[in-house]
């Protein structure tokens, strides 16, 4: 009996181990960002100031009428409920190396757009505005502070 529970935890692993290792985010350092786009996007500036109460309200708009913890996961690591099922995964926003590499506009860019070959739709204008957009951008950033101080 031991050692059919044995078999069954370890099955059970591989399994899951399997199903993470299927559904890992693409290439997090590459643009989503079409080539003839790129340079637009990129000279995007962000119209919200950083501050605590924006970064409150692009809180509350990721954790709810944005939608997007249900994919990007209320600690912003790409483990959302509904990302579980979406291959890649969703994007990892404490990924410091990321944000490094994109620009406020390339990420407008994604939420208003979406991001071909992936889970992500297009957000603006059909269920946050483009000031939304921006405010949860903001604090979308703030994943790669809160993962660098812990």
């Amino acid at each position: 009996m031991g050692y059919l529970k044995t078999i069954g935890l370890l099955t059970a692993f591989m399994f899951i181990a399997a199903t993470a290792a299927v559904a890992e985010e693409r290439d997090p350092l590459k643009t989503r960002v079409p080539a003839d786009e790129l340079a637009d996007a990129k000279a995007m500036k962000n119209p919200i100031p950083v501050n605590d109460a924006n970064l409150a309200k692009g809180k509350a708009l990721f954790e709810g009428k944005g939608t997007c913890f249900n994919c990007h996961g209320k600690a912003g690591d790409g483990n959302g409920p509904a990302g579980a099922i979406l291959n890649p995964s969703p994007r990892n926003f404490t990924n410091c190396k990321f944000h490094k590499k994109r620009k406020d506009g390339e990420l407008f860019w994604v939420i208003k757009n979406g991001s071909a070959g992936t889970g992500m739709v297009s957000l603006v204008p059909g269920t946050i505005t483009e000031e939304e957009a921006w405010t949860i951008i903001n604090y979308e950033r703030a994943f790669c502070k809160k993962s660098a101080d812990e």
